[in-house]
């Protein structure tokens, strides 16, 4: 069984999430051809950079149509629409899916309603897409993530200022252990939420298994 571990130790994101599973072995070449299949219009690169001395990867999304505000309705006509494996589109529309649920529950709208403002964007669906997509090529069969750093502080949103971390992503993460720690910084965004919420089998420790 092939198992991917997700080191939350300074939050989650869906674009670093993109860029990590590129890192770790997903076909570039497939993963831009299945975005691009989105019709998005955006352009998309990886590009190598140094952290602290570290060499990795950063997953970039420019241009396309930013039109901040989708119904769930919409994004999952986009992703059917698509090239993209049949599993890679049905755990997308799984996440956004949760991701509707936790705007709708925030909001108090239904579902059919919710106006995904910045996870409406283009490039937080092509992070979600492309992580869904990412983890279908690498063939990964059970996700297994650590306790997630949430950060803190505020974060400015369509909504106004919110704590951190924001409701829609306080819902998203229920029933799953989370700490804060480090800079006052949203660190576990409500993208790289939706996708472990979504996902992730268990949360915990580093799993027994050969790296």
């Amino acid at each position: 069984m092939k198992v991917c571990y997700l080191d939350a130790f300074s939050g989650i994101s869906g674009d670093m999430t993109v860029a990590a599973l590129v890192d770790a072995g997903a076909d570039v070449a497939a993963i831009l051809d299945g975005l691009s299949s989105l019709n998005t219009g955006a352009e998309l690169s990886f590009e190598p950079v140094r952290r602290k001395g570290i060499a990795a990867l950063k997953f970039q999304v420019c241009g396309g149509e930013q039109r901040a505000h989708r119904h769930l309705p919409q994004i999952v006509k986009m992703i059917e629409a698509s090239n993209l494996p049949d599993i890679a589109k049905q755990n997308a529309v799984a996440v956004f899916t949760r991701l509707g649920e936790a705007e709708s529950k925030t909001h108090g709208v239904p579902i059919e309603k919710v106006h995904f403002h910045e996870v409406g964007a283009v490039d937080s669906i092509c992070d979600i897409v492309g992580a869904c997509h990412a983890l279908a090529l690498l063939g990964v069969e059970r996700i297994v993530c650590s306790p997630l750093n949430t950060g803190s502080g505020s974060v400015n949103t369509e909504h106004g200022l919110l704590p951190v971390p924001a409701p829609a992503t306080s819902r998203l993460l229920a029933g799953a252990p989370v700490y804060s720690r480090g800079p006052a910084l949203e660190l576990t965004t409500p993208t790289g939420a939706a996708l472990v919420a979504t996902l992730a089998q268990e949360f915990g420790s580093l799993p027994a298994m050969t790296l």
